[in-house]
């Protein structure tokens, strides 16, 4: 535990930060935070390096369109000239197209509410199941939002999916989520989760953060 303690010190010092928080997105459980998350997810559920995707979110969320309803004003061209500032490239017009798609639906059947949409869910099965109906959100897209997430929505948590696992793994910590949430406080474990995920990512990462222990 002794070895476990010291690297998830090592991890958090290295890149102990929520890909929310690269966004620039102060997560509550309100309903402008988390459809920003919603954003972000959506981004990121492309072939594009997460960095971009973040880039991409900052750029959406500097020109107003933090909410459902702002999303909802912005034209499909504006939405594509903002993602091409980030060099979102390639995806940029279908992303666009989907951004739109999704706030509407948010709007039409949950009010603008993603709370409604976890509370209709129930659990955190039904809410990785409700989170794909949005356009261009998969599993692995649903699975970053419950990572993301689990700090504000506690019935979520612990949350680690495939990615986290891998991550964890190249740092000989351990797979399973309820193992892995013991090595923290409740507040840190989304930071855990994505640091590992950062891991998981990067090969580079595991070295440095090993050999900083």
């Amino acid at each position: 535990m002794a070895s476990h303690a010291s690297t998830v010190d090592a991890l958090l010092d290295a890149c102990g930060t929520t890909f929310a928080e690269d966004a620039g997105i102060t997560l509550r459980d309100t309903p402008a935070p988390l459809y920003q998350l919603l954003v972000l997810v959506t981004l990121l559920s492309t072939r594009i390096k997460a960095d971009i995707a973040v880039a991409g979110a900052r750029e959406l969320f500097g020109a107003g369109w933090t909410t459902p309803e702002r999303l909802r004003e912005s034209t499909w061209q504006q939405r594509v000239d903002a993602l091409g500032r980030a060099h979102y490239r390639r995806y940029d017009e279908g992303t666009a197209t989907r951004l739109g798609e999704g706030a509407d639906l948010l709007l039409e059947r949950w009010h603008g509410d993603l709370r409604r949409l976890r509370d209709e869910a129930g659990d955190t099965a039904g809410v990785l199941k409700a989170l794909q109906e949005f356009p261009g959100i998969g599993p692995t897209g649903a699975a970053i939002f419950c990572r993301e997430a689990q700090g504000v929505w506690p019935s979520l948590a612990p949350f680690a999916d495939r990615r986290v696992a891998d991550g964890a793994g190249k740092l000989g910590l351990p797979t399973d989520a309820a193992a892995l949430a013991a090595l923290v406080g409740t507040e840190d474990l989304p930071l855990l989760v994505a640091a590992c995920v950062r891991v998981a990512l990067d090969d580079g990462l595991a070295e440095r953060v090993l050999s900083a222990r």
